[in-house]
């Protein structure tokens, strides 16, 4: 089952709308075949794993990250091909909650004759697999927020003016989160100050960029930034208020910017309208990478699952701007948040936070 986690994990910020699974074949104790979701969602890894063992799965044990579905979509159900290949047990992670599966896999497994226990790897099952069951559950992504601070808990210079936080070493890290979440998130305030790509810029993965995501409700997104200009080569979408005008928006579609109007009250954007807007589309795991405002809105929303935050060992001033506008960075913390550990990476460290249930 540890084999079939790390596959999975392979497939996230890839498979969406469709969860990144992973699947083992064993037989007679040897490895036969291992599967993965593929990039949009499909082959599942369970197809994939039964081509790769072909008539080694006879007899064997898959063991699978999430049940296997058991419905018609784009392809046949999961579970049919799975008692067509002849195997004889599923060790299965979890149940999945979508309605359309929601324990009807392991029913059709079970009748068919297969052995099928659930719950091995359930813990790591429920992380790996939390941005499908939040999508399912609550009707938005599962979000995790990326903060980078000073040692004095600034995010940059007065004036809005941008600062080196953390060194090098680090930067491969923030950059692996983004190539596993479906879609990153900055406020236009972020995208003027700093015209950033937001792409994964790991070597080899530059196709592993999730949709570019820009709060701004008044479109004010300039034609000529970065985002805009490679909206081609990688997704961006500007979320603008419903009663802003039209002038910017036909430059933005024309290079291939997708714009999506939404309820703004108070000229904001209302963040729990966006969530449920980027479920609709399929968007299951989100990265927040905005500036103060951004990172302290959705933590006020109480819309934040996870935190990742940077800390570099340098201090900007009394005058800098603080981590997060209008609140105390303690808010990242107990009791809401608990720590999953911290990391020395070369001067900085990294600390993750998990919501608290």
């Amino acid at each position: 089952m540890a084999l079939a986690l790390a596959l999975g994990r392979r497939g996230l910020g890839r498979t969406w709308p469709n969860p990144a699974v992973g699947a083992v074949i064993v037989n007679d104790g040897t490895v036969v075949g291992r599967g993965w979701t593929q990039p949009g969602g499909r082959p599942h890894a369970e197809v994939e794993a039964l081509a790769r063992a072909g008539n080694t799965a006879r007899g064997a044990t898959m063991y699978v990250t999430l049940e296997p579905c058991a419905h018609h979509g784009k392809t046949p159900p999961c579970a049919d091909a799975i008692v067509a290949a002849g195997i004889a047990r599923i060790v299965s992670a979890l149940e999945d909650p979508n309605p359309k599966v929601a324990g009807q896999g392991h029913a059709r497994l079970r009748a068919a004759g297969l052995v099928v226990d659930i719950g091995e790897g359930a813990e790591q099952a429920r992380r790996d697999h939390a941005g499908h069951i939040r999508r399912i559950v609550d009707g938005r992504p599962q979000v995790t927020l990326k903060l980078a601070v000073s040692a004095d808990g600034k995010a940059g210079f007065a004036g809005r003016i941008p600062a080196v936080i953390t060194g090098e070493p680090s930067r491969p890290r923030a950059h692996r989160l983004r190539a596993m979440n479906d879609a990153i998130l900055i406020g236009i305030g972020t995208a003027l100050s700093d015209d950033p790509v937001l792409t994964c810029r790991l070597s080899g993965m530059q196709q592993r960029s999730p949709v570019r995501v820009v709060l701004d409700a008044h479109m004010r997104l300039p034609v000529e930034s970065r985002l805009a200009s490679t909206a081609r080569e990688t997704p961006v979408w500007v979320v603008a208020a419903t009663d802003t005008p039209r002038e910017n928006e036909d430059a933005l579609r024309a290079l291939g910017v997708d714009v999506l109007r939404l309820p703004s009250p108070d000229g904001k954007v209302d963040l729990a309208a966006l969530l449920k807007e980027l479920a609709a589309r399929g968007i299951t795991r989100l990265m927040v990478e905005g500036g103060p405002i951004v990172a302290a809105s959705f933590l006020a929303a109480d819309l934040v699952d996870e935190a990742m935050l940077l800390r570099g060992p340098g201090r900007i001033g009394d005058d800098g701007i603080d981590a997060l506008h209008g609140m105390p960075l303690s808010n990242i913390g107990a009791p809401a948040f608990i720590s999953d550990g911290i990391d020395a990476v070369g001067d900085d460290t990294i600390e993750m936070f998990t919501r608290v249930r």
